[in-house]
């Protein structure tokens, strides 16, 4: 028997982190400030999610908005922070002005977490080169993600080149986990389903209420029962 496709939901506090995993969800990623596409949390946060949930919490690490870096020692101080509360899996990924990875941040926040799995979020998506992105990530201990839409424009428009990544599976920088995310729609999880994607990644849609409302129990079970093929 296959194993159930993953369905990651973004959290924003506790009471978000026990919705998701009431509804099925198979991990969290734990951000603040959806305003700017999502922040670091506070360790306060955190702790509290770590104690109300026993599904696996990825926690972002991103101080300011955009794709830069920013106060990179800052990042590597929250880290360990998080780290010293109990956080074992992270989110992060970082451009430089000309849309290549800034591989010397990801690195240096990569080192201060000694091993711990991470994903490479969504600038992959807004990264000059894709590919050339993937093959200098190559490697780096932790990596085992990729949150992508396959476009900025999110999934409709990215569809080609999630067909196309999820085809290159076991070829240097593919080896990783392709979680698609980003404009994801229940219609498109057939299509992604069929070419071999096994992880999804939900904000919006498990808030019918927008994002001033908390994570919807049912709407995490809807997308639940549809990738376990109900």
């Amino acid at each position: 028997m296959s194993q159930r496709a993953v369905l990651e939901v973004i959290a924003l506090d506790v009471e978000d982190a026990v919705a998701a995993q009431e509804g099925g969800a198979d991990r969290l990623e734990l951000v603040a400030d959806m305003a700017a596409d999502g922040l670091t949390p506070s360790v306060a946060v955190f702790a509290a999610v770590r104690g109300a949930v026993d599904i696996p919490v990825r926690v972002m690490l991103r101080l300011v908005d955009g794709f830069g870096a920013g106060d990179v020692e800052g990042l590597v101080r929250v880290a360990g922070e998080l780290r010293g509360a109990g956080a074992e899996e992270f989110v992060l990924g970082f451009l430089g002005a000309d849309g290549g990875v800034d591989l010397g941040a990801v690195e240096r926040v990569v080192a201060g977490l000694d091993g711990c799995r991470w994903t490479f979020h969504r600038a992959i998506d807004h990264a000059a080169d894709r590919d050339a992105l993937r093959k200098q990530l190559d490697g780096l201990p932790g990596l085992d993600t990729y949150l992508t839409a396959g476009s900025a424009e999110g999934v409709d428009a990215g569809l080609p080149v999630l067909v196309a990544e999820a085809g290159r599976g076991g070829e240097a920088g593919y080896e990783q986990r392709l979680l698609v995310g980003g404009g994801l729609r229940l219609d498109h999880v057939a299509g992604l389903v069929a070419v071999g994607v096994d992880a999804f990644h939900i904000g919006g849609a498990a808030r019918p209420g927008g994002w001033g409302r908390a994570v919807s129990v049912g709407a995490v079970a809807e997308w639940r029962g549809v990738l376990d093929g109900g």
